[in-house]
């Protein structure tokens, strides 16, 4: 993967360039779930986590949890959960943009004052293709698709995942490097600039 792919793969449709990676450890909670579906779901933020080099946590001091994943059947359902409104701003707008457009899957992020992720919430409609996916092969693709502010094409054509010879389903493995590169210790939390790309470019040949 060359600095214009990586570069694509956070530009924005307005053609701007934003990467931040999460400034403090993760602590994900999930919502929508069986206890079977949620040892699945934390595990896979511990081996994106241990593949990253970046932590989870029990608790966030000012948050409590900061990584919510919702699992449901219709966009409506999340106007009948408490205090979402409070903690999504424009919930019933956007409730009604995702409906209209037939989502399946919504992200979004909340920053701190350096620019790194502070906090995220996943939203998954669980419709017959989402719910015919393997929960294991689910979790990994959205915990990858959290870990980074990717952009709104990144994944359109092709998911963060692949598969090997013997069946078993990974994240690619230039997907995973982009992700080690944007936690190296010497790359900065957050970026704007296109040329953040060369140096994730450069820092995955080293890795």
């Amino acid at each position: 993967m060359d600095a214009a792919e990586v570069e694509a793969l956070f530009t924005r449709d307005d053609g701007t360039y934003l990467c931040a990676r999460w400034g403090r450890p993760l602590v994900p909670i999930v919502f929508g779930v069986e206890d079977a579906t949620l040892s699945v779901v934390k595990g896979a933020f511990e081996a994106v986590c241990a593949m990253s080099g970046h932590k989870m946590a029990e608790h966030d001091p000012e948050l409590g949890a900061n990584v919510m994943v919702f699992f449901f059947r219709d966009w409506d359902e999340l106007l009948e959960l408490p205090d979402l409104g409070r903690m999504i701003d424009g919930l019933p707008a956007m409730v009604a943009r995702l409906q209209a457009e037939g989502a399946t899957q919504y992200r979004v992020f909340r920053f701190d004052r350096d620019g790194a992720i502070k906090a995220a919430f996943v939203f998954l409609r669980m419709n017959a293709s989402l719910s015919q996916m393997p929960a294991e092969d689910l979790a990994l693709a959205q915990v990858a698709q959290v870990m980074l502010t990717w952009g709104n094409g990144a994944f359109a054509s092709r998911s963060p995942l692949g598969r090997l010879e013997d069946g078993r389903v990974v994240l690619r493995p230039e997907i995973g490097a982009v992700i080690r590169a944007a936690y190296d210790r010497v790359m900065p939390s957050a970026a704007m600039d296109p040329s953040h790309a060369l140096r994730l470019a450069a820092r995955m040949g080293l890795s």
